[in-house]
């Protein structure tokens, strides 16, 4: 199985590329983690900020893996825990699918891009920085995938 994880932005802090490394090699190989780094649209004075989502929404459909399943992060999205994250893991990985997992730009996902998700998650109540949700996105999926295999990882 595998997950694409589609984002805007590229050139990140070093920090956010350590941590992302850091979780994304813990993951075993039979439960892949992808990264696609799309970069930004180009912002000058006379584009709006619906319109760079728009172009960036472009990029990242084109960007998609052909029959994948897309679930879109949207801070208006359903929160969920760990532990239902760790069961819904399990289940996509018995599904034998594979999925894409979309973070937009600083003005969020386009509206095309939110129509393909069959799910929107949101991680937080809160608005978090763009780097900070690629680690955030990428501890969670260890932490539920530790949780599915029984390991000491993740505490109650």
């Amino acid at each position: 199985m595998r997950i694409s994880i589609v984002t805007i932005g590229t050139k990140m802090p070093a920090w956010v590329s350590q941590g992302v490394a850091e979780y994304s090699k813990r993951m075993p190989r039979e439960l892949r983690i992808e990264w696609k780094e799309l970069p930004l649209a180009a912002r000058g004075k006379g584009s709006s900020a619906s319109q760079l989502k728009e172009k960036e929404g472009e990029q990242i459909l084109k960007s998609i893996p052909a029959g994948d399943r897309v679930i879109a992060l949207d801070v208006r999205g359903k929160a969920i825990s760990t532990e239902v994250l760790a069961r819904q893991l399990a289940d996509w990985q018995m599904s034998g699918d594979n999925y894409s997992l979309l973070i937009g730009g600083p003005d969020g996902l386009s509206q095309a891009c939110l129509d393909r998700a069959e799910r929107r998650w949101s991680l937080s109540a809160l608005t978090l920085p763009h780097p900070l949700v690629r680690i955030l996105l990428a501890e969670q999926l260890y932490r539920a995938w530790t949780i599915t295999v029984n390991h000491p990882y993740h505490r109650e």
